[in-house]
């Protein structure tokens, strides 16, 4: 008995620092507020029946993150109407396959090389529309990149929480990353940022 009330104790503490965390996902989730608190308060009162089966304290954040992408798989996403996935190129063309290489090669920032004051823009458009960008990547790959980026987990770790191998984590990852900075690019062309002249004369 005592055991249990340490773990209720435990848990009270440790979901009260996650909440935000939480609530931020399921937006992303959702993309629906109000369905974002249901989905997390669903996911709190289950997660609170079910902490006797957490085997390891210290593996509490994994588990939360774990019920909560279960309880929006099986209840939120079979329940609303969801628009078709913005479909996606995987063969893109000639001048954006050699584009989307050249920046996947760069290891810093891959908008580094733009001077001022062209850089300060795209800082700004990276700030803005980022996260944007990122919820229109189809979910797979969208829940990938959150979970990593965003949140901070190991390949593992969001491997644990979504329940598939560690590999396929790290395949989304490079693609959900492509098409990110895919999305990136053509938002700084459009802006007439850059183009594939500016791309080849940087690689010389």
């Amino acid at each position: 008995m005592t055991e249990q009330k340490n773990k209720k104790t435990f848990f009270s503490q440790r979901i009260e620092e996650m909440m935000n965390s939480l609530y931020a996902m399921a937006n992303r989730l959702t993309k629906n507020s109000a369905d974002a608190e249901d989905l997390v308060a669903d996911a709190v009162v289950k997660a609170w029946t079910a902490i006797d089966t957490l085997e390891d304290n210290n593996r509490f954040r994994p588990w939360m993150f774990r019920i909560l992408h279960n309880c929006f798989i099986s209840d939120y996403r079979k329940k609303s109407v969801r628009p078709a996935e913005s479909s996606y190129d995987e063969n893109p063309g000639d001048e954006e396959e050699q584009v989307v290489s050249y920046l996947l090669q760069q290891p810093n920032d891959f908008l580094c090389w733009w001077a001022e004051p062209e850089r300060e823009f795209v800082n700004n458009l990276l700030g803005d529309d980022i996260m944007a960008a990122v919820d229109e990547l189809p979910e797979a790959f969208r829940v990938t990149v959150l979970l990593v980026n965003l949140e901070g987990f190991s390949y593992d770790e969001a491997a644990e929480i979504l329940g598939v191998p560690p590999g396929t984590v790290r395949s989304r990852m490079k693609r959900g990353r492509t098409l990110l900075q895919k999305a990136l690019w053509e938002q700084a062309r459009d802006a007439g940022l850059v183009t594939s002249d500016t791309v080849k004369e940087r690689q010389q």
